[in-house]
């Protein structure tokens, strides 16, 4: 059987998409899943759109979310180098190859002739495509422009009347018509290469056994067929990632949610929940399970269970999950991720700092509203009129009283101690309820609800407990 090899391929145009994220993982994850290979690609054939530091911004993002590849740009790897631009003869030969077929053919044609034409064609209801008007030039004619340097493009001659047939792994038996493909530019007028011949020539010499892409280069699938054909080689297996989607069933865009990766993480998501939940937006494991961890989906991925379907992106069941990791990762993993975002003197007293973030990952979804959670056990926050006139009222100040005088010879850290004397005072005085947990929260926290009073308690420490209790009695 053929060693799986498969590639992600981006574009070095910015931040990493949430897309690309998708496409990455699946790759990442399937390569581990058959004890293959996962080889990361830098498409930068279009250097008018290439952005300094994007490059190395992508493998560091994909590093911090635990991906990373076998061969690349920065790991090596017998098949490289691994961006395109320093390939540029490699495309070059085989383009020149297919001119020599017959299967592809120069064209001269100006930026304002093909709008002209392109114009026409709508004007008249036609598929807007390539007119072939340069593959009717002579071979003198076409050495002459070239000896005199006019600025020229090489296209594929595309088959006429062609069924093209193919099997997708998620889509299964696909046919498509030549009359719907354009003569694809493979050589653009600067001598770099378009897409579709770099692609086909990397995965070539790559080795790639499967090609996972988005579903919208499905209609690209018989120029890159073809490509193979014609250079006589082996096609890889086609996979096509269904799109994702906004809540309105509309195309991910930036105009509905923000979609850089590295935005998610900076807003405060846990990198195992945007993991977890990019996984299963068109895949669908075999049990109803929802939470994995990264090694757990390697172990459960599989093509086949990758849906046609488009998949929505849920940004409320992205925070349900990031809650849920939020609680359920380690104490110390958590607090450290959120340090960031404290003040320096808040984490000083590491002890102290990891009672807060116990209490306030319970009731938190993002990193950064553990800050804000933890801001009432440095200074309570300010009471409204309402919950003043409560403190104040009789039965209130009595609760304060009682409990001021029996905590006086407890430990803070007692958590049994305190429950002990909590229970007896709503014994002794008779109040329960709110009427009794309200007064002391509202002292403590200046908030009628939040964690049980030892975990309070227990954060103040003791003085600061006394302190806040006694500032509260009049």
């Amino acid at each position: 059987m053929k060693e799986v090899r498969v590639r992600f391929a981006p574009s070095p145009t910015g931040y990493l998409h949430i897309g690309g994220l998708r496409t990455a993982l699946y790759d990442f994850l399937f390569a581990r899943n058959q004890s293959g290979k996962a080889v990361l690609r830098i498409e930068d054939t279009d250097q008018n759109r290439e952005v300094k530091g994007a490059t190395e911004s992508l493998i560091a993002t994909l590093h911090n979310l635990g991906i990373d590849f076998d061969e690349g740009p920065e790991t090596g790897g017998e098949y490289g180098p691994y961006i395109q631009s320093q390939r540029l003869d490699l495309y070059r030969q085989h383009a020149l190859e297919l001119i020599n077929k017959g299967h592809a053919y120069y064209c001269f044609c100006s930026t304002a002739t093909l709008s002209q034409m392109r114009e026409e064609q709508q004007a008249e209801g036609e598929f807007v495509k390539y007119d072939r008007r340069c593959l009717k030039l002579s071979k003198e004619e076409v050495n002459a422009r070239l000896n005199a340097g006019e600025p020229h493009v090489i296209r594929l001659k595309m088959p006429d009347n062609y069924r093209f047939a193919f099997d997708d792994e998620v889509r299964g038996h696909v046919q498509m018509d030549s009359s719907q493909s354009d003569d694809q530019v493979l050589i653009k007028s600067d001598g770099f290469p378009t897409y579709h011949l770099a692609a086909t020539v990397d995965d070539h010499y790559m080795q790639i056994s499967h090609v996972i892409r988005g579903e919208e280069w499905l209609s690209s699938t018989p120029k890159h067929i073809w490509l193979y054909e014609c250079l006589g080689w082996e096609a890889p297996k086609w996979v096509h990632l269904p799109l994702i989607l906004n809540t309105d069933r509309s195309k991910l865009s930036k105009r509905m949610h923000d979609v850089s990766v590295e935005s998610y993480i900076q807003k405060g998501y846990l990198k195992e929940a945007l993991i977890n939940f990019v996984a299963l937006l068109g895949w669908h494991p075999a049990d109803d399970r929802e939470l994995y961890s990264l090694e757990e989906l390697c172990e459960a991925f599989s093509l086949d269970r990758v849906n046609k379907a488009g998949a929505v992106f849920d940004l409320t069941k992205l925070d349900w999950m990031n809650g849920q990791y939020m609680r359920s990762l380690p104490l110390h993993t958590i607090a450290d991720r959120a340090k960031q975002w404290f003040p320096p003197q808040w984490t000083e007293d590491y002890q102290r700092y990891l009672k807060i973030i116990s209490a306030a990952r319970e009731r938190s979804t993002l990193l950064p509203e553990l800050t804000e959670y933890a801001r009432i056990f440095f200074k309570p926050a300010p009471l409204n009129p309402e919950d003043k006139d409560f403190l104040l009222a009789e039965s209130s100040q009595k609760v304060l009283q009682w409990y001021l005088q029996q905590l006086t010879g407890i430990d803070a850290d007692d958590a049994e101690a305190i429950n002990t004397i909590t229970k007896a005072g709503i014994k002794e005085l008779g109040i329960k309820g709110k009427y009794y947990y309200m007064p002391l929260r509202l002292a403590l926290i200046g908030q009628a609800h939040g964690p049980d009073l030892p975990t309070i308690i227990g954060i103040l420490g003791k003085d600061e407990t006394l302190i806040r209790l006694g500032a509260a009695r009049h």
